[in-house]
């Protein structure tokens, strides 16, 4: 609905005139979530006040009530929005939320990112050109918060990298906690002494390890983001006793 608060994404008082059909819309996202194309955020050239309807070239203050569309305001996004620290970044060719000072533009990644990032991440060529791997959704131009993961990819939320399957964070916590689970679930007779080989997404190491219904432990790293190998190894002498056990009987 248009109102001088805006709408659920931005805080503005004016509507963009959409170059492509010519509706009034608070913003791109209303617009794009309404009809069956996208709005050019780039090539938006009119807007309306929302309190005196008067409709006017793409500019911060009405012309004729004189009211603020937005406190930010960028000439080349149409981007009106209240004070979040914006800036426009060149390279990356949109508004980005600050503080400018903040954040550094990488040229590899083609990406602003947090200062304390600067010679401190791996570089992936592009990496946010592209959709995230979990929910889809463009990265580049997305309103949710990306996470860069110690292998360089970028996604929106999950606890592994579903491109190079990295944990994506740090687990030792929850890996911890696996061990007290895995301690107080013990197995079932038949598949004591039962191993698997498995490969650790993490440290790519590949172990032979105690099978667990919970996960598999890497012997070299200890973490279990790891997957199994071939099938269950049942060894000799475990069989041997299962038997005399079954003779016994």
């Amino acid at each position: 609905m248009a109102s001088s608060a805006g709408c659920e994404h931005y805080a503005r008082s004016c509507l963009l005139k959409a170059p492509c059909c010519g509706k009034l819309y608070v913003c791109r996202l209303c617009h794009d979530a309404k009809e069956n194309h996208q709005m050019d955020r780039f090539k938006v050239r009119e807007v309306q006040c929302s309190e005196c309807q008067t409709m006017q070239q793409a500019q911060q203050i009405c012309q004729q009530c004189h009211v603020l569309f937005g406190e930010y305001y960028c000439n080349i996004c149409h981007l009106f929005d209240k004070d979040k620290k914006q800036y426009h970044c060149q390279p990356c060719g949109i508004c980005r939320i600050g503080p400018r000072e903040k954040y550094f533009h990488c040229e590899k990644c083609n990406l602003c990112l947090a200062l304390n990032l600067k010679g401190n991440h791996k570089c992936v060529e592009n990496v946010s050109r592209q959709n995230c791997p979990v929910c889809m959704e463009d990265i580049h131009t997305s309103r949710i918060g990306a996470h860069i993961l110690p292998c360089g990819h970028l996604l929106h939320r999950a606890y592994r990298c579903p491109l190079c399957m990295h944990s994506a964070w740090d687990m030792e916590d929850y890996w911890d906690q696996m061990d007290i689970e895995i301690s107080q679930s013990p197995m079932p007779a038949e598949y004591q002494g039962v191993t698997v080989k498995i490969i650790c997404n993490d440290c790519q190491a590949h172990c032979t390890v105690p099978f667990h219904v919970l996960g598999m432990k890497c012997s070299s790293c200890g973490s279990y983001n790891t997957a199994q190998e071939g099938g269950l190894i049942q060894h000799r002498e475990h069989t041997l006793q299962n038997l005399a056990c079954c003779f016994c009987q």
